[in-house]
C-alpha cells in the first residue's frame, strides 16, 4: 500500500489520481496506524511551510514519519511542499523542519540583471541531472517539467542533489538520500516524464 499522507494544505487529488491510473494501490490518510502500515508514503503539500509543519505536528504525525522513514527506512517522496519540509530549516515562517535532509528552503532573491523575473515561479522549465537515481529511469538530462513555487531547497551537500534548475539562480529541483526522494516540481503535473518518475518510485 502506498500511502498520500494529508497534510490538510491543499488539493491532493490529482497526485492520486496519477497513482491510480498506473494501477497502483494507493490511499490518502493523516490516521497514525495507516500510515505505520505503508509500504511507501507519499508528502505532498503547497502553500505555506510553516503551516505544514503545524498541520504535522497538530495531527500527531512527527513521531510516526520519523520511524516510518529514519528507523524502517521506508520510501518515501516528498513533492514541492512536501520535499522542503524535510529539510532542517525555512526562511518561510523561520520555522525548522522535519531534519532528514541537511539543507534549508530559502525564497527567491534574484540579482539586478533578472529583476524582471516573477515570483513564485510557475512554469515548465528543464532540469540539469547529476547523478544516477532509479526515480530516474527513462528521464533524459533536459527535460522539462511543471513548477509552482516562491522557495526553494538550498542542500548543504552536493551528494544528495540528484537535479538542479535555473530561473533566475540555479536550485536544487530534485533530492535524494537513501529512502528518502524529492522534487521541487509536480511530476503529477509534468505530463508523460512525470508519469515516469511516478512510475519508477511505485516499481521501487
Amino acid at each position: 500500500m502506498i500511502v498520500v499522507v494529508d497534510l490538510k494544505t491543499g488539493n491532493i487529488r490529482s497526485i492520486t489520481k496519477v497513482f491510480e491510473r498506473l494501477n497502483a494501490k494507493v490511499k490518502t490518510t493523516s490516521n497514525v496506524e495507516e500510515i505505520e502500515s505503508a509500504n511507501k508514503l507519499i508528502i505532498p503539500g503547497v502553500g505555506h511551510f510553516g503551516k505544514g509543519m503545524e498541520n504535522l505536528h497538530k495531527l500527531n504525525l512527527i513521531s510516526c514519519l520519523n520511524m516510518k522513514v529514519q528507523q524502517q527506512k521506508t520510501p518515501v517522496l516528498g513533492i514541492c511542499l512536501g520535499m522542503q519540509l524535510f529539510s532542517e530549516y525555512s526562511e518561510e515562517g523561520n520555522v525548522r523542519g522535519l531534519g532528514w535532509i541537511s539543507a534549508k528552503v530559502q525564497r527567491f532573491a534574484f540579482p539586478v540583471s533578472n529583476h524582471n523575473l516573477k515570483v513564485p515561479h510557475m512554469g515548465w522549465n528543464s532540469v540539469r541531472i547529476l547523478k544516477d537515481s532509479v526515480l530516474l529511469n527513462k528521464i533524459n538530462n533536459g527535460d522539462s517539467f511543471y513548477f509552482a513555487h516562491s522557495y526553494y531547497v538550498s542542500c548543504n551537500s552536493s551528494t544528495d542533489v540528484l537535479c538542479r534548475t535555473n530561473y533566475g539562480v540555479e536550485f536544487d529541483a530534485a533530492i535524494q538520500m537513501d529512502n528518502i526522494y524529492g522534487f521541487q516540481f509536480h511530476p503529477e503535473k509534468s505530463h508523460a516524464k512525470g508519469m515516469k518518475i511516478i512510475d519508477n518510485f511505485i516499481s521501487l
